[in-house]
């Protein structure tokens, strides 16, 4: 019976590839998006929302800090500018030249504070949060002191990028991330960040999720020719099992990256390995489903990698906030699987109708989806910094009675916190 079901599903396969044959894939491009294949627009507001304009609609004032909490560090190692959390510096650079961009704070709609509290890396590249509570504690000291900005809201009107892992709550394990909470002076502030879980103490209410960084010339350079076929039915590259943080295993991942390797590893539907081949993006390019699963944070950049490559992305991360929720209809171009079904992935996947993972597609073809994932340099109409604006500017104008406070109120704790964070950087 079970050989029965399988020669089945290789028959659907084969039905699907041919079907996907017939039709152009997607390209991207690393300034502009490009597509030869069938596109259909995202119907309502989601659509508006992603066309949105956000100049005329905010004013932006950029703090001025010591180049120590940003270009300094940054001198100090480029592999910053490359790893999944670069947005902060390309979110820099990018609202420095913006058309939102005021030098008078005193009509200013919001308050950006450029820290890149991300970029202290370890020799393979893994970003280390210790310092960072310090370093952002630190800068808003600085502009609490120098400017009255800060102190009229207690950051209320401010915001701040803090791609970390865990977002604010700057730590790489999530049970310490937990216990830390996110930092105490933060609270009141607007946080922009790829953690987005729901109920999570992590990601307080109001905050944003964005996409990570994932470097839009590097895909560009890996575009595979437009009629090559979608002949991998499922792909995914990457650990299944953390052996040196979880060496009892079922802690990363929540056990769902094991699962898909114990029940799949060998599913000729399934293309899935730990090996990282340099034909990653090729391959993604030539599959029908990628799989997201969660790691240890929920989020990678096999999501943005997915929609970019036309990927139909399999989301295995129960609770999860995806980017730009209310501007990218995650359900219509994704697939949803809950991490106690991943052993029915196949079953899943291959009831499918066809019609269905064809829409998806042509969803997946439309420029601004892909636009709205991508941090570019030069900046592009509709792309993530783009999003950000938009996501600042539906927030206003801000409610006086909350935002700004009453003579003498103080809200804030500034001494609550771990100990180490009250240290001097």
């Amino acid at each position: 019976m079970k050989m029965l079901t399988n020669i089945w599903r290789l028959i659907l396969f084969g039905f699907l590839c041919t079907v996907f044959l017939s039709m152009e894939p997607m390209r991207t491009g690393a300034i502009k998006l490009h597509q030869t294949q069938p596109t259909e627009r995202i119907s309502g507001s989601a659509g508006d929302v992603l066309d949105d304009d956000p100049v005329g609609r905010l004013k932006v004032f950029v703090y001025e800090l010591p180049s120590k909490y940003n270009k300094k560090i940054l001198q100090k190692d480029q592999r910053c500018l490359t790893h999944m959390f670069a947005a902060e510096i390309f979110m820099h650079r990018f609202l420095l030249s913006s058309a939102v961009r005021t030098l008078n704070p005193e009509e200013a709609d919001w308050f950006y504070t450029p820290v890149y509290t991300t970029c202290d890396l370890t020799p393979n590249g893994l970003p280390l949060p210790f310092k960072s509570p310090r370093m952002m504690r630190s800068a808003i000291q600085l502009i609490s002191s120098n400017w009255p900005y800060w102190n009229r809201s207690e950051g209320a009107d401010h915001f701040f990028l803090v791609p970390h892992d865990f977002g604010a709550c700057f730590h790489y394990q999530e049970e310490k991330a937990i216990e830390r909470g996110i930092l105490p002076l933060l609270q009141r502030a607007t946080l922009f960040q790829t953690f987005g879980q729901r109920n999570h103490v992590c990601l307080k209410e109001g905050s944003i999720t964005i996409p990570p960084y994932a470097p839009p010339q590097k895909m560009q350079a890996h575009l595979i020719d437009e009629k090559t076929p979608r002949s991998i039915f499922v792909y995914f590259r990457g650990l299944f099992y953390d052996v040196g943080n979880d060496p009892e295993g079922g802690y990363y991942a929540r056990g769902a990256r094991a699962a898909v390797w114990e029940n799949f590893k060998d599913n000729p539907l399934f293309d899935v390995s730990t090996e990282h081949p340099t034909t990653y993006y090729e391959d993604m390019q030539r599959a029908i489903f990628c799989l997201c699963p969660l790691g240890w944070a929920p989020w990678s950049p096999r999501l943005v990698e997915a929609v970019i490559f036309g990927c139909i992305p399999v989301i295995i991360a129960d609770d999860i906030v995806l980017p730009f929720a209310d501007a990218i209809p995650w359900e219509e171009i994704g697939v949803f699987v809950d991490e106690k079904d991943v052993p029915n992935l196949d079953t899943i996947l291959t009831s499918i109708p066809v019609e269905v993972i064809l829409r998806k597609q042509r969803l997946l073809a439309n420029p601004s989806m892909k636009q709205a994932m991508l941090f570019p340099q030069p900046a592009q109409p509709g792309d993530a910094f783009h999003q950000v604006l938009n996501g600042l500017a539906r927030k206003l104008p801000h409610d006086r009675s909350t935002v700004y406070l009453k003579p003498g109120q103080k809200i804030l704790n500034w001494t609550a916190g771990p100990i180490g964070d009250l240290k001097p950087w």
